[in-house]
């Protein structure tokens, strides 16, 4: 029952993707993801941050959260969001490190930063909340102890890797549209992203003899 709750929650945000660049094409004359692709970094991260704030309030993968009172929800809100900023502003730095330009392109290059943390700390913070020492048992080895978990791993590294290889046609030459700055990079980590949200519940399917979960 918890491996089809994932599934079809991570099928709906698979989805979501494409009808981010599909619907506001509808209503915005000339919105295109190569043509506005600033615009559609905003449309995408909103969209998908919502649906997966949503998601996760509705299916509740942590079953026994500590406190329920009121200030805590209000305290741990307000640390998620810190939390968030920090990761944009790290992905930033990262990526200028990278290679990205430093004064020029900052607009472009902290949307993409948004995007990534959109697809990886978002998704962090909302199943394993603002407790850095949670995140790093995750991508320790053998360190996931839900589904959830493992899905997690599964989608955030495919959606760093994605970006790292959508990063290596810009410097040739072959001077297509989509090799600005930073269009490939962000195609690449959201092909990432999608591609680790259908890989992760099959891969769990397919080796659930062999996960075991223990509560800690």
């Amino acid at each position: 029952a918890e491996g089809g709750r994932l599934l079809a929650a991570n099928l709906l945000l698979a989805l979501a993707v494409p009808l981010t660049a599909a619907v506001p094409a509808l209503f915005l004359e000339g919105f295109s993801v190569l043509g506005t692709h600033l615009a559609w970094l905003c449309v995408c991260s909103l969209c998908v941050g919502t649906i997966n704030v949503t998601l996760h309030l509705l299916l509740n993968p942590n079953q026994s959260p500590k406190r329920s009172s009121f200030a805590y929800k209000i305290s741990r809100f307000l640390k998620c969001c810190i939390y968030f900023f920090m990761s944009c502003i790290l992905f930033h730095a990262i990526i200028v490190l990278y290679g990205a330009p430093l004064i020029e392109s900052v607009t472009e290059t902290f949307l993409f930063a948004v995007l990534l943390s959109t697809f990886t700390t978002l998704q962090c913070l909302c199943i394993l909340g603002p407790n850095v020492q949670a995140w790093i048992r995750v991508f320790s080895k053998n360190g996931a102890m839900s589904i959830w978990e493992s899905s997690l791993q599964i989608t955030t590294v495919c959606s760093v890797l994605g970006a790292w290889f959508g990063a290596f046609p810009i410097p040739l030459d072959w001077d297509r549209p989509w090799q600005v700055w930073p269009i490939s990079c962000s195609l690449g980590a959201t092909f990432g992203y999608m591609a680790g949200l259908i890989i992760a519940p099959l891969w769990i399917h397919w080796n659930r003899k062999q996960l075991t979960y223990k509560s800690r």
